[in-house]
C-alpha cells in the first residue's frame, strides 16, 4: 500500500533556492531525506505529508501524531518506510 505519511521536518540540508530544497524528515524517530519542492512554505518543526520520497503538504502536529499513532499500532509505518532511501 502507498500511504502518505506524516513527518517533523528537523532540518534543510540542500538548498538550491527557495523552492527547490531537500529536509530531513523524522516519522517517529525514523529518519528520511525528503525533498520538499511542493511545500515550499514548509519550515523546520512543521509537519509535513511524504509520499514516495516528496512532502506534498503540510499537516498539524495534533493530527500528524494521531496518524503516527494508528499507522504504528497497525504495523504500516514500518512497512512504509522499510528500505526507502536515506536508511
Amino acid at each position: 500500500m502507498c500511504l502518505s505519511i506524516p513527518g517533523k521536518l528537523t532540518s534543510i540540508i540542500a538548498q538550491l533556492d527557495d523552492t527547490f530544497r531537500i529536509g530531513k524528515v523524522s516519522f517517529g524517530g525514523i529518519m528520511r531525506e525528503v525533498n520538499l519542492a511542493m511545500v515550499p512554505e514548509a519550515k523546520i518543526g512543521d509537519y509535513v505529508l511524504v509520499h514516495v520520497g516528496v512532502a506534498i503538504g503540510t499537516i498539524d502536529e495534533e493530527e500528524a501524531h494521531k496518524t503516527l499513532e494508528y499507522l504504528k499500532k497497525t504495523g504500516e509505518l514500518e512497512e512504509e518506510l522499510k528500505g526507502a532511501p536515506g536508511e
